[in-house]
Protein backbone atom coordinates (compact mmCIF):
# COMPACT_ATOMS: atom_id res chain seq x y z
CA UNK A 1 0.00 0.00 0.00
CA UNK A 2 1.54 3.65 -1.16
CA UNK A 3 1.84 6.40 0.78
CA UNK A 4 -0.05 9.05 1.38
CA UNK A 5 1.35 12.59 1.41
CA UNK A 6 0.33 16.16 0.46
CA UNK A 7 0.11 17.06 -3.61
CA UNK A 8 3.24 18.61 -5.33
CA UNK A 9 5.27 17.36 -2.08
CA UNK A 10 9.42 17.68 -3.47
CA UNK A 11 9.67 14.16 -2.19
CA UNK A 12 6.96 12.55 -4.50
CA UNK A 13 9.37 12.79 -8.03
CA UNK A 14 12.41 12.01 -6.34
CA UNK A 15 11.33 9.08 -5.09
CA UNK A 16 9.40 8.36 -7.90
CA UNK A 17 12.89 8.55 -9.56
CA UNK A 18 13.69 5.42 -6.72
CA UNK A 19 11.17 3.47 -7.65
CA UNK A 20 9.18 4.13 -4.39
CA UNK A 21 5.37 4.04 -4.60
CA UNK A 22 3.99 6.91 -3.08
CA UNK A 23 0.04 7.96 -3.49
CA UNK A 24 -0.62 12.11 -3.46
CA UNK A 25 -3.79 13.09 -2.10
CA UNK A 26 -6.05 13.80 -5.06
CA UNK A 27 -5.36 9.62 -5.52
CA UNK A 28 -5.78 8.66 -1.88
CA UNK A 29 -9.22 10.08 -1.92
CA UNK A 30 -10.70 7.14 -4.32
CA UNK A 31 -9.57 4.65 -1.93
CA UNK A 32 -12.43 3.89 1.01
CA UNK A 33 -9.48 2.92 3.39
CA UNK A 34 -8.71 4.39 7.00
CA UNK A 35 -4.85 5.34 7.03
CA UNK A 36 -2.49 5.94 9.69
CA UNK A 37 -1.91 9.48 10.37
CA UNK A 38 1.52 10.48 10.63
CA UNK A 39 3.00 14.04 12.14
CA UNK A 40 6.28 14.99 11.46
CA UNK A 41 7.62 17.80 13.73
CA UNK A 42 10.76 18.32 11.29
CA UNK A 43 13.46 20.66 13.04
CA UNK A 44 15.75 20.31 10.62
CA UNK A 45 17.80 23.32 8.45
CA UNK A 46 16.84 21.81 4.93
CA UNK A 47 13.36 20.72 4.53
CA UNK A 48 13.00 19.17 1.84
CA UNK A 49 15.92 16.96 2.62
CA UNK A 50 14.73 15.51 5.82
CA UNK A 51 11.17 14.73 4.39
CA UNK A 52 12.57 13.03 1.91
CA UNK A 53 14.70 10.85 4.33
CA UNK A 54 11.33 10.29 5.94
CA UNK A 55 9.04 9.60 3.43
CA UNK A 56 11.56 7.01 1.47
CA UNK A 57 11.68 5.05 5.18
CA UNK A 58 7.33 5.00 5.82
CA UNK A 59 6.90 4.37 2.05
CA UNK A 60 7.74 0.90 2.93
CA UNK A 61 5.13 -0.06 4.93
CA UNK A 62 1.97 -2.09 3.33
CA UNK A 63 -0.32 0.01 5.22
CA UNK A 64 -1.35 3.40 4.02
CA UNK A 65 -0.27 6.47 5.88
CA UNK A 66 -1.40 9.70 5.80
CA UNK A 67 1.30 12.34 6.64
CA UNK A 68 1.29 15.89 8.01
CA UNK A 69 4.01 18.16 8.61
CA UNK A 70 4.10 20.31 11.81
CA UNK A 71 6.07 23.54 11.96
CA UNK A 72 6.91 25.71 14.51
CA UNK A 73 5.35 28.96 15.12
CA UNK A 74 8.29 30.57 17.47
CA UNK A 75 10.91 29.62 14.74
CA UNK A 76 10.92 30.51 10.86
CA UNK A 77 13.42 28.69 9.04
CA UNK A 78 16.16 30.32 6.95
CA UNK A 79 17.10 27.48 4.54
CA UNK A 80 14.00 26.68 3.20
CA UNK A 81 11.74 28.69 0.75
CA UNK A 82 8.74 30.25 2.91
CA UNK A 83 6.37 29.31 0.09
CA UNK A 84 7.55 25.69 0.70
CA UNK A 85 6.57 26.05 4.19
CA UNK A 86 2.92 27.83 3.98
CA UNK A 87 2.12 25.01 1.33
CA UNK A 88 3.17 21.76 3.13
CA UNK A 89 3.55 22.86 6.95
CA UNK A 90 0.46 23.00 9.55
CA UNK A 91 1.13 25.57 13.06
CA UNK A 92 0.79 23.02 16.19
CA UNK A 93 -1.75 25.90 17.05
CA UNK A 94 -3.90 24.35 14.11
CA UNK A 95 -2.69 20.34 14.23
CA UNK A 96 -2.91 20.28 18.79
CA UNK A 97 -6.90 19.89 18.36
CA UNK A 98 -6.44 16.72 16.14
CA UNK A 99 -5.05 12.93 17.55
CA UNK A 100 -2.63 11.08 15.28
CA UNK A 101 -1.50 7.46 15.35
CA UNK A 102 2.26 8.08 15.44
CA UNK A 103 4.87 11.26 15.20
CA UNK A 104 8.17 11.68 14.44
CA UNK A 105 10.06 14.76 15.71
CA UNK A 106 13.97 14.99 14.13
CA UNK A 107 17.19 16.56 15.18
CA UNK A 108 18.07 20.06 14.85
CA UNK A 109 21.20 22.20 14.36
CA UNK A 110 20.97 23.72 18.46
CA UNK A 111 22.24 20.78 20.66
CA UNK A 112 25.32 22.71 21.64
CA UNK A 113 23.08 25.42 23.45
CA UNK A 114 21.66 24.39 26.78
CA UNK A 115 17.88 23.14 26.18
CA UNK A 116 16.20 26.26 27.94
CA UNK A 117 17.75 28.73 25.37
CA UNK A 118 16.84 27.22 22.53
CA UNK A 119 14.62 30.45 20.92
CA UNK A 120 11.67 27.27 20.64
CA UNK A 121 12.01 25.62 24.07
CA UNK A 122 9.12 27.01 25.47
CA UNK A 123 6.72 25.42 22.42
CA UNK A 124 8.13 22.55 21.77
CA UNK A 125 7.79 20.98 25.24
CA UNK A 126 3.86 21.67 24.69
CA UNK A 127 4.46 19.90 22.13
CA UNK A 128 6.11 17.01 24.07
CA UNK A 129 3.61 16.99 26.51
CA UNK A 130 0.60 16.86 24.30
CA UNK A 131 2.12 13.86 22.39
CA UNK A 132 1.87 12.04 25.28
CA UNK A 133 -2.16 11.84 25.07
CA UNK A 134 -2.70 12.65 21.32
CA UNK A 135 -0.22 10.16 19.27
CA UNK A 136 -0.07 6.63 20.28
CA UNK A 137 3.66 6.22 19.20
CA UNK A 138 6.60 8.95 18.92
CA UNK A 139 9.76 8.71 17.91
CA UNK A 140 12.15 11.24 18.88
CA UNK A 141 15.60 11.66 16.95
CA UNK A 142 19.09 12.89 17.51
CA UNK A 143 18.72 16.20 19.42
CA UNK A 144 15.07 15.44 19.66
CA UNK A 145 15.53 12.49 21.40
CA UNK A 146 18.31 14.06 23.89
CA UNK A 147 15.28 16.75 24.32
CA UNK A 148 12.61 14.89 24.73
CA UNK A 149 14.44 12.50 27.35
CA UNK A 150 15.65 15.68 29.28
CA UNK A 151 11.65 17.19 29.29
CA UNK A 152 10.46 13.87 30.47
CA UNK A 153 12.13 12.36 32.40
CA UNK A 154 15.26 14.57 33.28
CA UNK A 155 18.24 13.09 31.51
CA UNK A 156 21.09 15.44 30.67
CA UNK A 157 23.20 16.01 27.98
CA UNK A 158 27.39 15.99 27.70
CA UNK A 159 29.19 17.88 25.47
CA UNK A 160 31.75 15.63 23.37
CA UNK A 161 35.22 16.72 23.52
CA UNK A 162 35.19 16.06 19.52
CA UNK A 163 32.53 15.11 17.17
CA UNK A 164 30.69 12.01 16.85
CA UNK A 165 30.94 11.16 13.18
CA UNK A 166 30.66 8.06 11.36
CA UNK A 167 28.62 5.00 11.28
CA UNK A 168 28.96 2.45 14.23
CA UNK A 169 27.71 -0.84 15.38
CA UNK A 170 24.55 -1.41 17.50
CA UNK A 171 23.59 -4.31 19.58
CA UNK A 172 19.89 -4.57 20.12
CA UNK A 173 19.29 -5.58 23.89
CA UNK A 174 17.54 -8.37 22.33
CA UNK A 175 16.16 -9.34 19.22
CA UNK A 176 12.50 -10.56 20.31
CA UNK A 177 11.63 -6.76 21.49
CA UNK A 178 8.96 -6.32 18.66
CA UNK A 179 10.54 -3.17 17.05
CA UNK A 180 14.12 -5.45 16.89
CA UNK A 181 11.85 -8.34 14.85
CA UNK A 182 13.87 -9.33 11.91
CA UNK A 183 17.32 -7.66 12.64
CA UNK A 184 20.58 -9.64 13.20
CA UNK A 185 22.95 -9.45 16.36
CA UNK A 186 24.52 -6.33 14.92
CA UNK A 187 23.10 -3.89 13.09
CA UNK A 188 24.74 -0.02 11.67
CA UNK A 189 23.35 3.64 12.36
CA UNK A 190 25.15 6.78 11.35
CA UNK A 191 26.04 9.69 14.08
CA UNK A 192 26.43 13.42 13.61
CA UNK A 193 26.56 15.26 17.19
CA UNK A 194 28.29 17.04 19.51
CA UNK A 195 26.53 16.06 22.73
CA UNK A 196 25.59 12.74 24.03
CA UNK A 197 23.72 11.30 26.79
CA UNK A 198 25.01 8.61 29.42
CA UNK A 199 24.38 4.83 30.23
CA UNK A 200 24.63 5.88 34.28
CA UNK A 201 21.63 8.20 33.47
CA UNK A 202 19.31 6.60 31.74
CA UNK A 203 19.82 3.39 34.37
CA UNK A 204 18.92 4.97 37.23
CA UNK A 205 15.56 5.71 36.04
CA UNK A 206 12.93 2.85 36.34
CA UNK A 207 10.71 4.51 33.39
CA UNK A 208 13.37 3.76 30.56
CA UNK A 209 14.80 0.80 28.63
CA UNK A 210 18.35 0.81 26.92
CA UNK A 211 17.09 -1.49 24.21
CA UNK A 212 20.30 -0.85 21.81
CA UNK A 213 24.06 0.63 22.17
CA UNK A 214 27.17 0.86 20.39
CA UNK A 215 30.79 0.29 23.01
CA UNK A 216 31.88 3.12 20.18
CA UNK A 217 29.13 5.47 20.12
CA UNK A 218 27.04 4.37 23.04
CA UNK A 219 23.58 4.63 23.83
CA UNK A 220 21.49 4.23 20.82
CA UNK A 221 17.86 3.36 21.09
CA UNK A 222 16.13 4.06 24.68
CA UNK A 223 12.29 3.12 24.97
CA UNK A 224 9.62 4.34 27.19
CA UNK A 225 6.08 3.69 28.03
CA UNK A 226 5.77 0.56 26.72
CA UNK A 227 6.96 1.80 23.39
CA UNK A 228 4.70 4.88 23.13
CA UNK A 229 7.97 6.78 22.94
CA UNK A 230 11.51 5.64 21.21
CA UNK A 231 14.51 7.67 21.36
CA UNK A 232 16.88 7.03 18.73
CA UNK A 233 19.88 9.05 19.49
CA UNK A 234 21.70 8.66 15.82
CA UNK A 235 19.91 8.87 12.22
CA UNK A 236 19.17 5.49 10.63
CA UNK A 237 16.96 7.85 8.25
CA UNK A 238 20.08 9.24 6.40
CA UNK A 239 20.29 9.14 3.10
CA UNK A 240 24.03 7.48 1.54
CA UNK A 241 25.44 10.93 0.98
CA UNK A 242 24.24 12.71 3.82
CA UNK A 243 27.59 12.32 5.74
CA UNK A 244 29.88 12.85 2.55
CA UNK A 245 27.88 15.77 2.48
CA UNK A 246 28.72 17.42 5.16
CA UNK A 247 32.16 16.08 5.65
CA UNK A 248 32.79 17.85 2.12
CA UNK A 249 30.81 20.86 3.66
CA UNK A 250 32.71 21.38 6.49
CA UNK A 251 36.12 20.20 5.43
CA UNK A 252 35.71 23.10 2.88
CA UNK A 253 35.36 26.01 6.42
CA UNK A 254 37.41 24.31 8.46
CA UNK A 255 40.53 22.04 9.08
CA UNK A 256 40.03 20.34 11.76
CA UNK A 257 37.46 17.84 10.19
CA UNK A 258 37.98 14.46 10.54
CA UNK A 259 36.81 11.75 7.76
CA UNK A 260 33.88 10.05 9.09
CA UNK A 261 34.44 6.64 10.48
CA UNK A 262 33.31 3.60 9.03
CA UNK A 263 31.55 5.09 6.36
CA UNK A 264 33.45 5.24 2.79
CA UNK A 265 35.10 1.90 1.35
CA UNK A 266 38.59 1.15 2.86
CA UNK A 267 37.66 4.62 5.18
CA UNK A 268 39.00 6.64 2.68
CA UNK A 269 36.83 10.01 1.58
CA UNK A 270 38.33 9.60 -2.31
CA UNK A 271 35.73 6.38 -2.83
CA UNK A 272 32.30 6.00 -2.09
CA UNK A 273 30.54 5.47 0.86
CA UNK A 274 29.50 1.81 2.12
CA UNK A 275 25.83 2.08 2.67
CA UNK A 276 25.47 -0.46 5.92
CA UNK A 277 22.70 0.98 7.59
CA UNK A 278 19.82 1.01 4.98
CA UNK A 279 18.11 -2.42 5.07
CA UNK A 280 17.58 -1.87 9.50
CA UNK A 281 16.52 1.72 9.04
CA UNK A 282 13.67 0.27 6.79
CA UNK A 283 12.68 -2.61 9.10
CA UNK A 284 13.16 -0.63 12.13
CA UNK A 285 10.61 1.92 10.37
CA UNK A 286 8.52 -0.88 9.27
CA UNK A 287 8.06 -2.38 12.84
CA UNK A 288 7.65 0.80 14.40
CA UNK A 289 4.93 1.20 12.55
CA UNK A 290 3.22 -2.31 12.60
CA UNK A 291 3.48 -3.11 16.27
CA UNK A 292 3.80 0.16 17.94
CA UNK A 293 1.19 2.30 15.99
CA UNK A 294 -1.11 0.04 14.08
CA UNK A 295 -1.52 -2.66 16.48
CA UNK A 296 -1.56 -0.13 19.20
CA UNK A 297 -3.97 2.77 18.02
CA UNK A 298 -7.64 2.63 18.43
CA UNK A 299 -9.74 1.93 15.17
CA UNK A 300 -11.66 5.65 16.24
CA UNK A 301 -8.46 7.85 16.03
CA UNK A 302 -10.38 10.25 18.86
CA UNK A 303 -10.11 7.56 21.64
CA UNK A 304 -6.38 7.75 21.43
CA UNK A 305 -5.16 9.26 25.06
Amino acid sequence: MPLRIPDRLPAIELLKQENIFVMDDSRAHTQDIRPLRIVILNLMPIKITTETDLVRLLSNTPLQLEVTFMKLKSHTPKNTPIEHMMMFYKDFDILKKQKFDGMIVTGAPVEQLPFEEVNYWDEISTIFEWAKTNVTSTLYICWAAQAAMYYFYGIPKYPLEKKKFGVFQQYPISTRIPIFRGFDDVFYMPHSCHTEVHREDIEQNPKLQIIASSPQSGVSIVMAREGREFFITGHLEYAPNTLDNEYRRDKDSRDDVEVPRNYYTDNDPSKEPLVTWRAHANLLYNNWINYYVYQATPYNIDDIK
